[in-house]
């Protein structure tokens, strides 16, 4: 049984979680497995404790919405 963790920033919305879980099942459908057998979590990280290049999200995207 696959089990799916997918890390995101915190605000990625429900939506889009849950068609990021129904792709994902769908990838392992298409490999044979079963649909009830596929797990997929979804972490939302902070931007402020998500590091990329020795500053947090929050500060090196700072001009984003």
């Amino acid at each position: 049984m696959p089990i799916v963790h997918v890390n995101v920033w915190e605000g990625f919305g429900e939506e889009k979680v849950k068609t990021v879980i129904q792709n994902i099942t769908k990838v392992f459908r298409d490999l044979g497995i079963p649909a009830h057998a596929v797990e997929v979590i979804v972490h939302e990280i902070p931007k402020s404790h998500w590091g990329i290049g020795g500053e947090t999200a929050l500060e090196k995207f700072k001009d984003l919405k």
